[in-house]
């Protein structure tokens, strides 16, 4: 094992092969970028508090502090913790698996292939073009996920979520009162089927779909609004609890959106012009909301 402690700013490249990467910081920012090379390459451009400790062991690097764990990290606390702030840019051969850990730093990762697990106390996490399957936890820090393919879960408390571009067989997603604004974009036919499972106690959830859309759909709220844009769905109830049901195209895939006091809005997609591809997704301040408006 070879251990490296930065108390100040630093450029590390390892010579031996990477396959898990795993980040932990206080306050600052994560940015981590899948590359085509075999190694790995390391910079801590801005450093304040304790040391980070930097250590490969076999083919995991990581690079955290001595008393910041994985295990209870949603639930780590340190009254000194405002006096730590680190920025640590990693660029990793794509295929590894990731996992990071924030409190108070923002966080950015793009293209990776392997699994990326990411956890947040706070602070703003951003996802593009992974392709592994994607598991992100967060307490109140907002969550984008664009052009996404692999399978992802999100759980939230009070984070809204924004996926851009969605084009991933499975996305499940759970929050307590964060909203959710999920664009979703056609799937392979010749791939498994689509699996999008959306669950919020009162925050609002808006979900557009392509054009065709080809899903079993099933929307519920207890006593919030309901939206629908699909004249092959049917929208139930008048008073209290309210439901969207049907089924587009062949029914191929699922749509399952459940909310107690929130509002639900299924959108669509405008139909491409003769001889175009796809519309591109809204960029995440003009998506739309629950309510047919833009944020």
């Amino acid at each position: 094992m070879t251990e490296w402690s930065v108390a100040e700013p630093r450029k590390l490249t390892l010579t031996d092969p990477v396959s898990r990467l795993q980040v932990r910081i206080v306050n600052g920012a994560v940015n981590v970028v899948g590359t085509d090379e075999a190694t790995a390459r390391l910079e801590v451009s801005e450093i304040e508090g304790p040391p980070l400790i930097v250590t490969q062991d076999g083919s995991t690097l990581t690079v955290t502090y001595e008393d910041l764990h994985w295990k209870g990290f949603l639930k780590w606390f340190d009254g000194k913790g405002h006096h730590r702030r680190a920025v640590v840019s990693v660029a990793v051969p794509a295929g590894v698996d990731v996992e990071v850990g924030v409190v108070g730093a923002g966080a950015v990762i793009s293209g990776i292939r392997g699994r990326t697990d990411i956890r947040g106390v706070t602070g703003d996490t951003t996802l593009v073009g992974l392709s592994g399957p994607v598991h992100a936890e967060s307490v109140s820090g907002d969550l984008e996920a664009q052009s996404v393919t692999g399978a992802l879960r999100i759980n939230s408390v009070t984070g809204d979520m924004t996926v851009i571009e969605g084009a991933g067989a499975s996305v499940k997603a759970e929050t307590v009162s964060g909203d959710m604004v999920i664009d979703l974009g056609p799937t392979h036919r010749e791939g498994p089927p689509a699996d999008i499972r959306l669950t919020s106690v009162s925050g609002e959830v808006a979900i557009r779909l392509p054009h065709p859309a080809d899903a079993r759909v099933e929307a519920n709220t207890t006593s919030g609004s309901l939206s629908n844009a699909f004249d092959d769905l049917r929208v139930g109830g008048q008073w209290g609890a309210k439901s969207i049901t049907g089924t587009l195209g062949t029914g191929r895939g699922t749509l399952k959106a459940t909310t107690l006091c929130g509002s639900i809005a299924l959108l669509r997609r405008p139909d491409p012009a003769p001889g175009d591809g796809e519309p591109p997704a809204p960029s995440a301040p003009d998506a739309p909301t629950a309510s047919g408006k833009v944020l």
